[in-house]
């Protein structure tokens, strides 16, 4: 298919190339001449030096580094190429040309560029701040996917067509405006969809737009979204794969898939596009968040964990994390099929909940901890009362006779707060047989060492650290925020006392989240607590692709505590605890 634009521009090209080799008394052949033409062309209305890349169908993927490091996938096999660019101003000026082709944009403002091509390619582009250097990366079929696109846009005549973002605009200040007066986020979702889809065809009608019907639909999804949902993390909360969502700005939202952070392809228009989410979030919670008060703690409709930061705190824009709630709690079947634990493991956790030991569920942040500690807390029978404590509400008990409760921020006049301390102190008077914690951070860790104490065992709770050792410290350190002028080893007797089992988590290099040692706390010597660690994680290697096998194996050791889980009726062999290496089943099981 021939290009009008270079077709047009073609003669003055010519005229051009002639009259400066006339000037510069430079004779040349036909063959060159043409050369000359076909590359200036190529710079001015093209992809320079890709062109020829772009062209060749047994090229699958074009990969650019740098302006002198090009290199293509070619029938399965990376190699290099002899392509370069003059220089990075030369790469980032094709990167822009191949955004407006796909009509996007790529600036300083928003560094990174990720649009679908037909036929399945892919262009990603990154540019500086976000890189130290413009890169590129094409995946393609056997043709162009530009010349598809190209035609594909003439035959829609869409040339002088309202910009895509400009029409969702207008249409939905068009809803704004039928709805005054009214709740949008109440209104009947099917009556909405009806005006939207209404509203889009009346647009169309006068603007003349030519729009096909997945270009229709996704504007009705948009819309949606964007009126009765958060916008462009609305599909991101959606989807069952992501975990977590994390918007650094108006242009960067990340998710966790798998364990894995990965930059998303949604963005915020702006700015104030972010705040206008945030308060969305926010305003159902009777919080504010302002410049006076530019941070807030919160939950979604659906249980998901929100926190927001805004400037002047944020330096670089409006900040959201969300941690999505499960909407069916994991089992500890699940964690043992996730690789999280062991069946042996998992066989003494449960026994260790049952028998009404003290457990401290460790870990960094993202490693797993409430997960695990909401899988512990299915342990618990039935028959006992249990309260629970936590700042943002993510239990997902399992039993009947539960009251929850959830801390309270102070109000708009500082006044009101509800701390985890006060809930704790709080649950000791409403006879509890077990208090779960969903995290201790502060002074509470006495208040809870001491409910532990007097007749709370089979108590559970979390904590951040680096480890077993590492978690006695932090209680150590939330025990002196308390207030109290305690001597130390007055501290280490309480801990040494009221802690029976510290199961600790980590998210590994891998991205998977693994139990990595469950201690046992068996009393003092002199003025340190001792401990003896009953399962261990062993490493056995990193396969190719990454991945860490090994899993968590007893240490030999018999537990301190075996008989005070017998003596509470719950049956426990010492066959879970003999010291054995990983057979070859389980090693094929994990490299699965």
């Amino acid at each position: 298919m021939q290009n009008p634009t270079r077709d047009a521009l073609r003669p003055a090209v010519e005229k051009g190339i002639d009259a400066a080799l006339r000037e510069f008394n430079l004779g040349v052949e036909a063959a060159e001449r043409t050369w000359l033409v076909e590359e200036f062309l190529r710079e001015t209305t093209d992809f320079g030096p890709l062109v020829t890349l772009l062209d060749d169908p047994g090229v699958n993927k074009i990969l650019v580094s740098g302006s002198n490091d090009v290199a293509i996938e070619k029938l399965g096999r990376m190699e290099r190429t002899g392509i370069s660019f003059r220089d990075d101003d030369h790469l980032l000026s094709v990167i822009r040309r191949l955004a407006e082709t796909v009509g996007g944009r790529i600036d300083a403002k928003v560094p990174l560029l990720d649009r679908p091509l037909p036929d399945g390619a892919r262009v990603r582009a990154k540019i500086p701040p976000m890189a130290p250097h413009p890169t590129l990366t094409l995946e393609k079929s056997t043709g162009n996917p530009f010349v598809v696109l190209k035609r594909q846009q003439a035959e829609r005549g869409r040339g002088d067509n309202l910009p895509y973002a400009q029409l969702r605009e207008r249409i939905q200040q068009r809803l704004v405006r039928e709805f005054e007066g009214d709740s949008l986020s109440t209104t009947n979702q099917e009556r909405l969809r009806g005006q939207v889809e209404e509203m889009i065809g009346a647009v169309i009608l006068e603007e003349r737009v030519a729009v096909t019907r997945a270009e229709r639909a996704a504007l009705v999804m948009d819309l949606l979204n964007e009126i009765v949902g958060l916008g462009p993390i609305e599909p991101l909360l959606n989807d069952p794969e992501v975990d977590e969502v994390m918007v650094n700005g108006p242009y960067q939202i990340y998710v966790e898939r798998r364990g894995k952070l990965e930059l998303s392809n949604q963005r915020f228009r702006d700015n104030a596009h972010v705040l206008q989410v945030i308060e969305r979030i926010v305003a159902p919670l009777g919080r504010r968040i302002d410049e006076k008060s530019p941070m807030v703690d919160g939950r979604l409709r659906d249980g998901s964990r929100f926190n927001a930061v805004i400037p002047p705190l944020a330096l670089s824009g409006p900040t959201m994390t969300i941690r999505k709630f499960a909407r069916d709690p994991f089992t500890m079947t699940d964690l043992i099929n996730f690789g999280t634990l062991t069946r042996d493991s998992a066989q003494f956790l449960q026994a260790a909940v049952e028998g009404r030991l003290n457990i401290v569920v460790s870990g960094g942040t993202g490693s797993g901890k409430t997960t695990t500690l909401n899988v512990l807390s299915s342990f618990i029978p039935t028959t006992e009362r249990i309260v629970t404590i936590e700042d943002a509400a993510e239990l997902q008990m399992r039993q009947e006779h539960v009251i929850r409760l959830e801390t309270r921020p102070p109000n708009i006049e500082g006044i009101g707060e509800v701390s985890i301390r006060d809930l704790v102190r709080n649950a000791l008077r409403m006879r509890p047989d077990r208090i779960v914690v969903g995290e201790c951070r502060g002074g509470e860790a006495l208040d809870m060492l001491q409910a532990m104490n007097t007749g709370h065992d089979g108590s559970l709770t979390t904590g951040h650290s680096n480890g077993p050792r590492d978690t006695l410290k932090r209680l150590e350190t939330m025990v002196m925020m308390a207030g109290f002028d305690l001597p130390v080893r007055a501290i280490r007797e309480q801990i040494a006392m009221a802690v029976q089992l510290i199961v600790h988590q980590e998210r590994m290099r891998d991205g998977k989240r693994r139990i990595t040692a469950i201690t046992e706390l068996v009393g003092m010597e002199s003025d340190v607590i001792t401990m003896q660690d009953l399962f261990r994680f062993e490493q056995d290697r990193v396969d190719d692709e990454g991945r860490i096998i090994g899993q968590l194996v007893p240490t030999g050791l018999r537990p301190k505590h075996f008989d005070t889980i017998l003596d509470n009726g719950v049956e426990l062999s010492m066959e879970l605890f003999h010291p054995r290496s990983m057979t070859q089943g389980a090693r094929a099981r994990l490299e699965q």
